[in-house]
């Protein structure tokens, strides 16, 4: 008998494996706290015998080095990546005893495409694959992206992602599980991939790269590719170097004072509360990203590499999960922190902004009936990326995708600032970014099929979806 256990890392999209049998177990693709997956296999009483590594991860630091040292497991990486330490070099057909009281076995198949030493385990009982580790190859109904490596070798991996899919689907039996890590949310997903359960046989009938002839899914995929976050590439360079072990222990505890100080200093101080706790009454020049939304890839993103960070939270277990979500993206100690009430965190008192819905938009006196479009008085911004906004946008309104906004304030237009995403999270962030530079902000907190229904949407020809905007808006609104 075996078991594999996922463990999901929701806030970058991500999911880590734990498999084995009542002895011995595999850990595939740990996340950078390794705290969880050690608990995790204390639960099932087993020692972790083997790490793997489906490839050197663009898209969050690793804590496989660590999680080897600190259980004597070996560590098996691909043998092409190049790495600073010492590992267990793995090649196409290896294969190495889990836990051979329970016949449990893994063999690599190599996959090149998301890397040029992307690597698959099949985990084998008894000689039967079944289930395969798919790392960033073969996703539920799509394939991880091939972009992240070298411009210039783009579209080759594209193809070799196709081949590597169908190596998959033709060496594997139809019921082999199908276990990605990228593709919940994950960037380093080419497409929106499916959350659920899948087996070869399902992706053979559902993926497009199992449908498709090369070259019209390689054209596909390359014209699909959306854009990349910044801190990307800051994750390859330190899972090659060796990630250093974290420290999850508190900060250093900021009082209003040094609050102040350290934002005269230009230091990012971020506010974890919820969106609307945080438009109700923020301390002044602070930036709002939430706990609970995609908190470690957005402010990775935007924020100045290296730059020291203040976190402010609602409590000490906010602030502990946010420190948590940090140092997976290698934003490894904040600089101080505070907790408790806002009014606490600074000396001069709070300041807020309004939000919104779009019929409030809509309602607006200088929005003309006839065409929804926003006269100067009023600039609505868009801070959508270019792939969302293709579908469809409100009729007038300027368009600087989030991540490029702390470097293109200037370019908003005067007036009053009503800013939109696809559901308002990242509206929050841009209105915060914007307020912090002192202007007059209201942030829309609003899906954006409601703007279809007040009216207030051009659709778009796009080439992915050529259905009415209320198609493309709820797909558009899980990214917040």
């Amino acid at each position: 008998m075996f078991f594999i256990d996922t463990l999901d890392i929701a806030g970058l999209g991500n999911r880590s494996y734990l498999a084995g049998g009542e002895r011995a177990a595999l850990v595939v693709d740990p996340p950078r706290d390794i705290d969880q997956v050690i608990a995790a296999a204390a639960r099932r009483g087993v020692r972790i015998a083997y790490v793997a590594e489906t490839h050197v991860h663009n898209d969050y630091v690793t804590g496989g080095l660590e999680l080897a040292r600190v259980t004597g497991a070996a560590y098996l990486v691909p043998a092409g990546a190049r790495v600073a330490y010492e590992r267990v070099a793995v090649r196409d057909g290896d294969r190495v005893a889990v836990d051979p009281t329970a016949g449990l076995a893994v063999r690599a198949l190599a996959t090149p495409g998301h890397t040029p030493h992307h690597t698959a385990y099949v985990l084998e009982e008894n000689g039967t694959a079944v289930a395969v580790f798919t790392g960033g190859s073969l996703l539920t109904g799509t394939v991880g992206r091939p972009d992240l490596v070298e411009p210039r070798l783009t579209e080759r991996l594209a193809r070799e992602q196709y081949a590597s899919a169908h190596r998959l689907a033709g060496e594997l039996p139809d019921g082999t599980a199908v276990l990605p890590t990228h593709g919940f949310g994950s960037f380093c997903s080419s497409g929106r991939a499916d959350g659920e359960a899948s087996t070869i046989g399902q992706e053979k009938v559902s993926n497009e790269v199992l449908l498709q002839d090369v070259d019209t899914f390689v054209a596909g995929l390359l014209a699909g590719l959306d854009d990349v976050p910044a801190y990307y590439a800051h994750m390859g360079p330190a899972n090659a170097a060796g990630p250093a072990p974290v420290d999850l222990t508190p900060p250093a505890v900021a009082d209003a004072r040094e609050t102040a100080a350290r934002l005269a200093a230009g230091e990012w101080v971020i506010d974890l509360r919820n969106r609307v706790a945080f438009a109700e009454g923020h301390v002044a020049g602070s930036l709002n990203f939430e706990a609970e939304g995609q908190l470690a890839t957005y402010l990775a993103w935007l924020i100045p590499w290296g730059r020291p960070v203040t976190l402010l939270a609602a409590s000490p277990e906010q602030l502990a999960a946010a420190q948590r979500e940090l140092v997976r993206v290698g934003i490894d100690r904040p600089a101080a922190a505070a907790t408790g009430e806002p009014e606490g965190w600074t000396t001069d008192g709070l300041v807020s902004f309004p939000r919104a819905t779009f019929a409030d938009l809509a309602a607006r006196p200088d929005v003309h009936a006839d065409s929804g479009r926003p006269a100067p008085r009023t600039v609505v911004l868009d801070v959508r990326r270019d792939s969302e906004r293709a579908a469809a946008c409100v009729d007038g309104s300027v368009h600087i995708p989030l991540h490029t906004l702390p470097h293109r304030l200037h370019e908003v237009p005067e007036g009053q600032v009503w800013v939109h995403c696809a559901g308002g999270m990242r509206a929050a962030i841009a209105a915060s970014l914007l307020h912090a530079a002192g202007r007059e902000v209201v942030a829309i907190d609003d899906g954006f099929d409601a703007a279809v229904r007040a009216g207030l949407v051009v659709v778009r020809t796009h080439p992915r979806d050529d259905d009415a905007a209320e198609q493309a808006a709820p797909a558009a609104r899980a990214q917040g």
